[in-house]
């Protein structure tokens, strides 16, 4: 895969370093990562950190996520970081968009880190992440029919999510780049769609031919289904290997579990 973009990722990695010290890791996400950005998007960085013991074990719950915002060179940042513990039980609930991140090529601060996470998130990635890929089509699909205009955004978000859904079932690969995935099913529309919205955030289309993507994206969700069926993929995650990972990882020094 050939993923372009113009991101300064090792200084993307210290803006958000700077606002969550604690971080294990960051990676970039939303269009870039989709592989369709536009001059004015915003900058989507995601990924954990690892809350001090002390905070743990008191009397008062820890923060589990913070999501700071501000401004990169010009452009919009939108960071979310959960806390690891909350992380990785969300990793263990099929949640493909954890999974996304984790497995993002476009990696900002923690490449180490995740050397040693994405072997244990590959074994989590299951056949019921079909219920999160499904959820997201169908937001996706509600916010196209609801729009007046429609735009270009729209449709490629729905496409981007129900392509990365068949891809997992069939293949059990996170896959999230859309030129990418369109390399392998073909449709001959995504690259207008992708150049459409090249143009602007908020790129609009013309004439658009709503009953054909009705009946594409019910096909793809056709697919999504029958994908899910014939998956050979593990139902679910190995949970005491998870939690093995997070205590050696909060207490290093800590006699190995039997």
């Amino acid at each position: 895969m050939t993923l372009t973009h113009d991101l300064d990722l090792p200084a993307l990695g210290r803006w958000g370093c700077e606002r969550v010290p604690n971080a294990l890791f960051w990676t970039i996400s939303g269009s870039h990562l989709y592989g369709f950005p536009s001059a004015d998007s915003d900058i989507d960085l995601r990924g954990c950190f690892l809350a001090p013991l002390r905070a743990l074990v008191g009397l008062r719950q820890p923060t589990e996520t913070v999501e700071p915002k501000g401004e990169f060179t010009g452009c919009e940042v939108e960071a979310v970081s959960h806390e690891i513990g909350k992380y990785l039980r969300l990793m263990c609930k099929h949640n493909g968009y954890v999974l996304e991140q984790i497995f993002s090529p476009l990696v900002a601060h923690g490449a180490e880190f995740l050397a040693q996470l994405r072997p244990l998130a590959a074994k989590c990635i299951t056949k019921h992440c079909r219920n999160h890929y499904r959820g997201f089509l169908h937001t996706q699909r509600k916010l196209f029919e609801k729009e007046e205009v429609k735009r270009a955004k729209t449709l490629l978000y729905a496409y981007r999510v129900v392509m990365t859904g068949v891809h997992l079932l069939e293949t059990g690969e996170v896959q999230t780049h859309l030129p990418t995935l369109n390399e392998r099913f073909g449709l001959p529309f995504i690259p207008e769609l992708i150049a459409r919205k090249a143009n602007a955030e908020t790129g609009t289309l013309s004439a658009v031919d709503v009953a054909f993507h009705t009946e594409q994206l019910d096909e793809w969700e056709k697919r999504l289904d029958a994908a899910f069926e014939a998956s050979t993929l593990p139902t679910e995650a190995p949970t005491e290997e998870v939690d093995r990972f997070l205590i050696e990882l909060r207490l290093p020094h800590s006699e190995p579990r039997p």
